[in-house]
């Protein structure tokens, strides 16, 4: 065998013994690695439901881009109806603040729900979804999930 190909064979089995090691490593802690948050998703769905006008409340956009609060959105442009790419970016770095991906009891989904439905009475804004089977929640609950 040509030194080459022996060095190519070490490195190739030193990366798999590294892979099942880490494996072993999740495994024995049980934990999975966690998902990621998919920002397309969140560009093109989840800002809206920051925007949506719900009767009985005001939009999450009013309070929480001028509130000093974990969940805080950039304010929208003058006479923009909706965020630009790098406020976008901004927005979803700084919801990341309230968001565990894969976890249902995320600050994001308990906080404005309704305490009947499992959410948390103490939100300022109101309950602003009455149940989990709100669209707007659901589409909050599919990017947490991991939705794509």
């Amino acid at each position: 065998m040509h030194r080459m190909d022996r060095t190519s064979l070490y490195v190739v089995a030193a990366a798999c013994v590294c892979s099942a090691v880490g494996g072993a490593l999740t495994q024995a802690n049980g934990q999975a690695a966690a998902p990621a948050l998919d920002y397309q998703f969140f560009k093109e769905k989840v800002q809206a439901v920051f925007l949506a006008k719900r009767p009985g409340h005001t939009r999450c956009l009013a309070c929480h881009s001028i509130n000093n609060v974990p969940f805080h959105l950039v304010q929208l442009s003058p006479g923009a109806t909706t965020w630009n790419e790098e406020q976008s970016r901004q927005n979803f770095q700084l919801i990341q603040k309230v968001v565990t991906p894969g976890y249902e009891d995320s600050r994001l989904l308990k906080h404005p729900l309704a305490e009947e439905a499992g959410g948390d009475p103490r939100h300022n804004g109101g309950q602003q979804f009455a149940s989990k089977n709100d669209p707007d929640w659901q589409t909050l609950r599919a990017w947490v999930m991991s939705a794509k």
